[in-house]
């Protein structure tokens, strides 16, 4: 038995907590149900493949699918699975919880804890398909990995957050503590661009489409959608224009090359979907990111635009790729924007008002140290609203409470 209290380094939770985390995921779930009567739904998928559907914006997109349109869902993503005495990572006990409520609600579910970027993985969500009797109507690209290894020559790719021609400079935001510091982004070298690109561009998304495609696991009018993040000016250097950034721009045309192959064969579309930023495990370390984040929020809850995952995704399927006419709002460059609310004039145009400003001594003042806090410690199955935790964990592996 044991108390679990969350243990934080440097801006990574490196534990979780299994009621947490679960009742987390219920509490998207709930959302999503409760949006439901507000929307008019006419059109809708029916059999979801969600890659990289554990945490973030992908369990939010699988929540969303199974929960306010009825889809029967496949899900894939690489957890560390928990047991008795030891811990899971949080993904592990999402897609836990996830798979009983689908179950309860009399959903079809399946999660492969595999790495997606396999070809084993893709041949095992192709026969479980098969087994179903399905075809893929809605594929969700959203796979994020610092590694990758590539299927046909087993080199194993790193990606790097780097600056691309000129060392990026910007403060860090410690967002247990609240104390700023300098921090230093290194200019990306040798093979760093391109390593970034194997692990974090359009070449998987597009091998996942290819192979579904030969195994006839596509439906007629399937989209596929991947997800990717703009951001404000003041960022670009580190994200936008650095490493990340470029690996997303090379997504971004794997998508009209995708998008093509769809169209000729299925009769389908691809996107890229801009998403607003939020807290996760990757941007907590960003140099400037966390704290314009909390800069982002604050102006954000004052304005009553802001939104989390499960926020953004409903109203990603509800407004954009599940119209009443069937027609998906694009940008002139054919990219979803669902960062809208994020990238307001208005909005942009107090954050750059305020960050400025910001000091170690007036920073709970000037952002939303506590509910980037919040969010951070969410990730991990903390700070969740109804869980005691100061109870003991009897079982590592349940998340029946």
């Amino acid at each position: 038995m044991a108390v679990i209290k969350p243990m934080v380094r440097s801006n990574i939770c490196i534990n979780a907590h299994p009621i947490g985390c679960a009742k987390d995921t219920l509490r998207q779930i709930n959302y999503v149900k409760e949006k439901k009567s507000s929307r008019n739904i006419t059109k809708a998928p029916k059999n979801v493949l969600v890659l990289g559907c554990s945490t973030g914006y992908g369990l939010a997109s699988r929540i969303a699918a199974a929960f306010e349109y009825g889809a029967d869902t496949i899900g894939v993503s690489f957890e560390k699975e928990a047991t008795e005495k030891k811990a899971g990572t949080p993904g592990w006990y999402n897609n836990k919880q996830f798979d009983k409520s689908a179950a309860e609600a009399g959903l079809k579910s399946t999660t492969f804890n595999m790495d997606a970027f396999s070809d084993e993985c893709r041949q095992a969500v192709i026969d479980e398909a098969k087994k179903w009797g399905v075809k893929f109507d809605l594929i969700v690209y959203s796979l994020a990995s610092p590694v990758r290894t590539d299927p046909d020559t087993k080199v194993l790719y790193r990606s790097v957050i780097k600056a691309i021609g000129q060392e990026y400079k910007g403060a860090a935001l410690d967002m247990m503590t609240g104390k700023l510091s300098d921090m230093v982004a290194p200019i990306a070298e040798g093979s760093d661009i391109l390593n970034t690109i194997k692990v974090m561009g359009g070449e998987d998304w597009e091998r996942w489409i290819d192979q579904l495609q030969a195994a006839d696991v596509i439906a007629d009018g399937c989209k596929t959608v991947a997800y990717s993040y703009i951001g404000p000016k003041l960022s670009h250097a580190i994200y936008r224009d650095g490493t990340i950034g470029t690996a997303k721009k090379d997504l971004e045309a794997h998508a009209r090359s995708i998008c093509k192959k769809l169209a000729e064969k299925n009769n389908g579309s691809a996107y890229v979907s801009e998403n607003k930023g939020l807290i996760t495990r990757s941007s907590s370390v960003i140099p400037i990111i966390a704290l314009y984040l909390g800069c982002l929020f604050k102006v954000q809850k004052a304005a009553g635009t802001h939104e989390g995952c499960i926020e953004q995704m409903e109203r990603l399927f509800a407004e954009r790729l599940y119209t009443a006419d069937g027609v998906v709002p694009t940008d002139e460059e054919g990219r979803i924007r669902i960062d809208d609310w994020e990238l307001d004039p208005k909005i942009q145009a107090k954050i750059d008002e305020i960050m400025p400003k910001i000091t170690e001594e007036n920073v709970a003042e000037l952002i939303d140290l506590e509910g980037v806090r919040h969010d951070f410690l969410n990730i991990n199955g903390f700070d969740v609203e109804g869980v005691d935790y100061d109870a003991d964990v009897t079982d590592m592996s349940s998340i029946e409470f």
